[in-house]
């Protein structure tokens, strides 16, 4: 038996429905750390903003405690890192991406979102993918505590139907576009969707 199959028959065994799997993924209860570059540190968040603009009605700066006014809700999903470990029932707070669009008011030719992230990393993603039943946070809060550094604080973008490169660490933009523009991990070999059913984990895949 393979090392994939010995991972779904544990799950099988610790009654873990194993379809919640994608393919080529196994389930670990810890929470790795990758990242590029080094992890920021915040000790002070007044000096933090984030910025949304592009495409949109009204674009605005908002400072952290004004983006938490836009009011947070908690959701649990499971997430999958395109290095292949998945992790079940993680627990989030933050402030639905709705709530975003509501106060900026994207122009009907937005069709894209480019996450801005510390260090000049950015990240693309379709602006369907972010509306409807999707989930898509900006999270400030992991399992009832404040984001650990390494984890993203005091911003991460959380979109856990996509692989988790795309849900950037150390938010500090949202660009509505209307042309899709790749990110950092996408001009260097990751998938440009990055959907974890379809194992699109790179260009040629």
């Amino acid at each position: 038996m393979g090392f994939f199959d010995r991972k779904r028959t544990e799950l099988i065994e610790r009654g873990i429905d194993p379809s919640r799997l994608p393919p080529g993924q196994y389930m670990t209860d810890r929470f790795p750390v990758l990242h590029a570059g080094e992890v920021p540190v915040y000790h002070d968040l007044g000096a933090w903003n984030l910025r949304v603009f592009g495409r949109v009605g009204t674009p605005v700066t908002l400072s952290y405690d004004e983006l938490l006014a836009l009011g947070t809700e908690d959701v649990t999903t499971d997430i999958h890192c395109v290095t292949k470990w998945s992790k079940f029932d993680t627990r989030w707070r933050g402030v639905p991406f709705s709530r975003i669009v509501e106060l900026v008011r994207p122009s009907e030719d937005a069709a894209y979102l480019i996450v801005h992230a510390e260090h000049g990393f950015t990240t693309n993603l379709p602006l369907a993918d972010l509306l409807g039943d999707h989930v898509a946070m900006l999270a400030t809060h992991y399992d009832g505590v404040p984001l650990e550094p390494e984890h993203g604080f005091p911003v991460r973008f959380l979109v856990p139907h996509l692989y988790f490169w795309k849900s950037a660490k150390w938010v500090r933009g949202l660009e509505f576009t209307e042309s899709d523009r790749p990110g950092f991990w996408e001009r260097n070999g990751y998938h440009n969707y990055g959907d974890p059913w379809r194992e699109q984990r790179y260009w040629d895949e």
